[in-house]
């Protein structure tokens, strides 16, 4: 069957029984053979190719569209033009394929309904379904702030490992990732919390059932960072950057929304163009002040 071919590309593979073994015996009987296995259920395919193929795999993460990728297409007065959709409705391909607002919905009520109640229930284990979207609706309200997972476990009647579990099946099914507290062992320093964002905003307002326009809404901040540090998290990904990405908050309440260690950068991040400057964390630290599209680069 792949006689003749020094490329083989399986798509959704996590849906062949046994791909795990089959995917190995093909690499060790055929080592000239490059392999491609594509999922849209990235959960599943992740744990059924693990071990079999550990040390014999490379792994592609395939986020949504970056706006980086965009660019290379559109020119910014362009891209400025649609930055409202992108925040609202997000970047996943489905969705900017669809023509209107409607047919937008649709495809992203899909998406959701398909990426988090099938992957992550069906095949991350979670005993309670009704309490995941419980949990993400409440993640989804405080985008941009440190999150207690005591408080959020306690809100929704699970323990508080139960809660951080769910919370890491969300991560390993892209839906969430965490950006952790910068320190240096200083005295003043919090660290004590994450803030965690959804990788796609889309997918974070169909989450809370607020499609509205960004002038309409009242969590537009919120999620204009949460795009923002998405943004920069594809950026780091595609450039196959090592940096560590970090907030900085100190107990005087000044904040630096986002750092990257690697080069020694970091941002405030505002919406708006004459928004004020931030009190600088440390005197080291090159501030950035973030306005629409600056920070996509």
């Amino acid at each position: 069957m792949i006689a003749g071919y020094d490329c083989l590309v399986i798509d959704e593979a996590q849906r062949l029984p046994g791909i795990g073994l089959t995917l190995k015996l093909l690499h060790d009987t055929h080592p000239e053979l490059r392999i491609v296995a594509t999922g849209s259920s990235s959960f599943e395919l992740a744990s059924k190719t693990a071990d079999p193929l550990t040390g014999r795999s490379r792994i592609f993460i395939l986020y949504p569209i970056a706006i980086a990728e965009l660019a290379e297409l559109h020119d910014s007065r362009e891209l400025q033009r649609s930055l409202s959709d992108y925040l609202v409705f997000g970047l996943y391909p489905e969705v900017r394929m669809a023509l209107g607002r409607d047919a937008k919905r649709r495809a992203l009520k899909a998406l959701t309904e398909a990426y988090l109640y099938k992957d992550v229930i069906e095949f991350g284990g979670i005993k309670h379904a009704n309490r995941i979207h419980d949990l993400l609706r409440l993640l989804a309200f405080q985008v941009g702030s440190e999150v207690s997972i005591a408080e959020l476990a306690s809100s929704i009647g699970l323990s508080r490992d139960t809660a951080d579990r769910y919370i890491n099946i969300l991560e390993k099914a892209f839906v969430l990732f965490r950006v952790r507290g910068y320190s240096r062992n200083l005295r003043k320093e919090v660290t004590k919390m994450d803030k965690i964002f959804f990788y796609d905003v889309g997918v974070r307002n169909m989450v809370i059932g607020n499609l509205s326009e960004p002038e309409l809404r009242d969590d537009t901040g919120r999620l204009w960072e949460n795009f923002l540090i998405a943004e920069r998290r594809k950026v780091l990904e595609y450039r196959e950057s090592w940096a560590q990405t970090w907030f900085w908050r100190l107990r005087t309440g000044a904040e630096l929304d986002y750092v990257e260690e690697e080069i020694g950068t970091a941002f405030q991040i505002k919406l708006g163009i004459n928004a004020p400057p931030a009190q600088s964390a440390h005197p080291r630290d090159r501030r950035r002040q973030q306005t629409p599209g600056r920070l996509l680069a």
